[in-house]
């Protein structure tokens, strides 16, 4: 089961698609902004993140910075607006071109370390 790490502030978003991926078969963990993301991606190594960019305490645009700065990070695609991110989605969120999205990066992706 691919491990996901959602970073979005908002409950309303990260509520609504945490449930349809889990339902879709992904183990979703989330963040609450930026900070968190960094942490979590490092400690427990996804398989891909979806990152909102308007963040607090570390915005988006930044946390990915540093994720594909980090040797340890820098492979795992991220799916947001730029930056260096994998791919981007717009909001409001459309599940099906999502899910095609994440399922072309996670069937691209080389593994990025042991599980």
């Amino acid at each position: 089961m691919p491990k996901i790490l959602l970073v979005e502030d908002n409950e309303m978003n990260r509520d609504m698609l945490s449930r349809r991926l889990e339902r879709k078969g992904y183990a979703v963990t989330i963040a609450l902004d930026g900070a968190e993301g960094l942490q979590k991606a490092r400690a427990d190594a996804p398989d891909l993140i979806l990152m909102d960019m308007s963040l607090p305490v570390v915005d988006g645009w930044e946390a990915t910075r540093q994720l594909k700065a980090d040797e340890a990070t820098r492979s795992i695609p991220i799916i947001a607006r730029e930056a260096g991110c994998n791919d981007f989605d717009t909001k409001p969120i459309e599940l099906p071109r999502l899910l095609a999205k994440m399922e072309a990066l996670l069937k691209a992706a080389k593994p990025h370390g042991p599980d």
